[in-house]
């Protein structure tokens, strides 16, 4: 009666290790969400149709990443979960292909410690410069979290990283001897859960939110725009520089236009929320 089980537990073991390897369901989600939330993004600010393809012709293909890069450093919340699941699934990855020492000595000590804490730091930093000291406390605590709960998964056996020479080397980072208090196993599992869900439920929640709430990715200048022999003011999203000029969407004629003389405005808001509309 136990075979079976102890098949079955294996079974599962193995497709956990696959999926670390992989970089697990964060993997899948950042990808699905690079390529569908800039043009989300795009369609909603500018209406959509036509508007959306002149848009990203204007801004050229090496100026795509703005779009997303735009909305995740001028949202705080956005930001720090992005930070706290990109940290989480890059640690996943290393740890399936071993990088979770488990020896006892002041080396092994010394790599685990660096490995767990070095990345939580650096996005930890990241966020507080850019949204200041709180957020960037608040990361780095939830991205070390996140990773502790991994480093007692793989030291414990639960799983075992998996290596191109065979077993031998699945030893390497399960440490028979670890007995990590019943807390910190209970801890270590519940990371599973809250991993999961910051990534295909509030990952992409906030993501689409931003996507939709009417503010542009970009700053909006105030320009003056030569049409003819008709020269107003305009108010276009910046796409591009060129020269002393702006290449931008004109808000007011919906069209690509060339700006001179631009000066930054405060508000990013183009229309309402979709959530208001």
């Amino acid at each position: 009666m136990t075979a079976p089980a102890a098949t079955g537990a294996d079974r599962d073991l193995e497709e956990a290790r696959r999926a670390d390897r992989k970089g697990g369901p964060g993997h899948g989600v950042l990808l699905a969400l690079a390529l569908a939330v800039p043009v989300t993004k795009v369609a909603y600010t500018v209406g959509g149709g036509d508007a959306v393809r002149d848009v990203f012709v204007g801004m050229e293909l090496a100026n795509w990443p703005d779009v997303l890069l735009g909305m995740v450093i001028t949202d705080p919340l956005l930001g720090s979960v992005l930070a706290v699941v990109i940290s989480r699934v890059v640690f996943a990855v290393l740890a399936a292909r071993g990088a979770v020492s488990a020896g006892r000595g002041r080396a092994a000590r010394l790599r685990r410690l660096g490995i767990t804490v070095l990345n939580p730091l650096a996005v930890g930093v990241i966020d507080a410069c850019l949204f200041g000291p709180w957020w960037g406390l608040g990361t780095a605590l939830a991205a070390y979290a996140l990773r502790r709960g991994v480093v007692v998964e793989y030291r414990t056996g639960r799983r075992r990283p998996h290596r191109a020479h065979g077993d031998r080397a699945h030893g390497a980072s399960h440490d028979p001897g670890y007995r990590p208090p019943p807390w910190l196993r209970r801890a270590a599992a519940g990371e599973q859960v809250v991993a999961l869900l910051l990534t295909v439920v509030v990952l992409p929640v906030l993501t689409f939110v931003s996507a939709l709430d009417g503010q542009a990715w970009t700053s909006i200048v105030a320009c003056r725009v030569t049409d003819g022999t008709r020269t107003s003011d305009a108010r276009l999203i910046e796409l591009s520089r060129e020269g002393d000029g702006v290449v931008g969407w004109n808000l007011d004629a919906e069209e690509i236009s060339n700006g001179l003389g631009c000066t930054g405005t405060e508000s990013r808001y183009v229309r309402e929320p979709w959530w208001r509309s």
